[in-house]
């Protein structure tokens, strides 16, 4: 079977995508793109290996779960210190690890919904607000949600007022969104807009917990939304 293209002639070979975390990786741990400096766009990736925004956005998506660099939303991608990628690391390859990290966040995350449940101020309730209705904006727009996905997540940590949830899904990074962590040969058909689609009904039942301080409802809440996503990603 032939690789996939976009019709410019790009190819859309799930290799490609290893390729150009490779050179990229490779370019950061060299020092020739350095912590704090900005990767080349997006579209000059696209231009400059011949392959799919699909592709690149993949390459990007495992950078992140490496910890070697985050995105900025509306600015860019950047490489990280050295020092906020040293120490605890993530596999970013395989389908066990998706399988790993919802388990860990199942443990880690049900608990901090209660907290923040019982602990949340108005401004962070304001902010979760905020992240959800910029995941169903970008939903409507056929934007990535991962960013205000992420957000949501990370909010929900620091409202616990325990620095310890905070860091750890943190260190997770956006490697907590399944669907960025698996590639598109694994993925095959899946529908990821109908996916986060789902997702965002969930959040919603997380919130409106949150919201009501009820810490039961909103650990049943997160526990059925980290289920779900388990389900959905039908990880092996």
């Amino acid at each position: 079977m032939q690789n996939e293209s976009n019709g410019s002639g790009r190819k859309r070979a799930p290799g490609l995508a290893h390729d150009i975390v490779a050179e990229l990786t490779q370019r950061i741990l060299l020092g020739q793109i350095a912590p704090g400096e900005k990767l080349p766009s997006e579209s000059t990736i696209v231009r400059e290996h011949g392959v799919s925004r699909t592709v690149v956005r993949e390459a990007i998506s495992k950078l992140q779960a490496s910890g070697l660099v985050e995105t900025r939303h509306g600015v860019g991608t950047f490489a990280l210190e050295r020092d906020q990628h040293q120490g605890f690391r993530l596999s970013s390859d395989t389908a066990i690890s998706v399988r790993g990290i919802l388990e860990l966040r199942m443990g880690l995350e049900t608990q901090a919904a209660a907290l923040a449940a019982k602990r949340r101020t108005d401004d962070q309730l304001v902010r979760m607000r905020q992240a959800l209705d910029d995941y169903q904006s970008s939903l409507a727009n056929n934007d990535s949600s991962v960013e205000p996905d992420v957000r949501f997540h990370r909010l929900i940590a620091e409202a616990t007022g325990n620095t310890y949830f905070t860091d750890i899904i943190y260190q997770l990074g956006n490697s907590v969104i399944p669907r960025t962590r698996i590639n598109a040969q694994e993925r095959g058909s899946t529908d990821l807009m109908k996916l986060g689609q789902a997702a965002n009904l969930e959040h919603e039942a997380i919130f409106n917990a949150i919201r009501r301080q009820d810490p039961d409802a909103a650990r049943a809440a997160m526990l059925l939304h980290l289920s779900n996503s388990l389900e959905r990603m039908a990880v092996e």
